[in-house]
């Protein structure tokens, strides 16, 4: 541990809070992770990514961090709550290299590729337009949980190292690859040409049991989720084998996003399974 940083406007703090800004991220390829769940996530499976850890005395004392793999600071709670994001910081702070897959390396340009890493992955997971954070992140987590091969984020969508978006995935940023900037028609173009069925959530279609009961989940899925207000334009949908929808059975007016996208990352998982 160093001495104790206590000037909140020192140029170092000033550099580590400025990493909220989207502009300040893609100029320095880093971001910011807070709380102690997801650096120790960081730790475990990515520690080479960590660059700067910052905690505070406090925070030190309840968390066990000593096996960051990277230099450590004591800060203030003043220091660490300009640092920090949230309004209501957890006293642990780190500065992070940001670290996207290729869609090249989600989708081959060849099967031969694929074999190569041992077959094709089953489920991925596409997010068109979606500008939430908090969606983008849990959409990760859930992906995670369901044990999909990877996330890919179109051009259009929310930046996955937005702190918000880092947060909701408490962790599973880690865990999964993470594709970015590719347009929707180039991704699809590449799951369809490796054989996946591509689905597309959206209002307008197929009850999910049906397409379930009709084997569709069956096999290497490629699931595109859409923008929260306006879901998936017509151009969209005509890329897709077919547009599939939750069913409502009670008397919810419409399912968010993030829970539509898990119970449809949860279906194909289930039927991979059961198969």
């Amino acid at each position: 541990m160093s001495d104790l940083l206590e000037n909140p406007k020192s140029g170092r703090v000033r550099a580590v809070a400025a990493l909220a800004k989207k502009d300040v991220r893609a100029d320095t390829g880093l971001f910011l992770l807070e709380g102690p769940q997801a650096v120790r996530e960081a730790i475990a499976y990515r520690p080479e990514l960590l660059r700067e850890l910052y905690v505070t005395p406090t925070a030190a004392a309840r968390y066990a961090l000593d096996d960051a793999p990277v230099d450590t600071w004591f800060v203030t709670e003043q220091v660490l709550d300009t640092m920090a994001d949230t309004v209501t910081p957890q006293g642990v702070v780190a500065v992070c290299q940001q670290f996207p897959t290729s869609v090249k390396d989600v989708f081959p340009d060849t099967v031969d590729g694929l074999e190569e890493r041992g077959g094709l992955p089953g489920i991925v997971a596409i997010l068109e337009e979606v500008r939430d954070p908090g969606n983008a992140g849990t959409i990760i987590r859930a992906a995670d949980a369901a044990g999909a091969d990877a996330v890919v984020l179109t051009g259009r969508s929310v930046d996955p190292y937005n702190p918000k978006v880092v947060r909701s995935t408490t962790g599973s940023l880690f865990h999964v690859p993470v594709s970015v900037g590719v347009t929707l028609a180039d991704a699809v173009s590449r799951a369809r040409g490796l054989g996946y069925t591509i689905l597309a959530a959206d209002v307008s279609g197929d009850d999910l049991p049906d397409v379930r009961a009709d084997g569709m989940l069956d096999g290497p899925t490629a699931w595109v989720f859409g923008n929260e207000a306006r879901g998936l334009t017509a151009e969209d949908l005509a890329l897709v084998d077919r547009a599939v929808k939750v069913p409502i059975y009670g008397r919810a007016e419409s399912m968010n996003l993030a829970t539509a996208a898990s119970v449809c990352l949860y279906e194909s998982a289930f039927a991979h399974r059961t198969k």
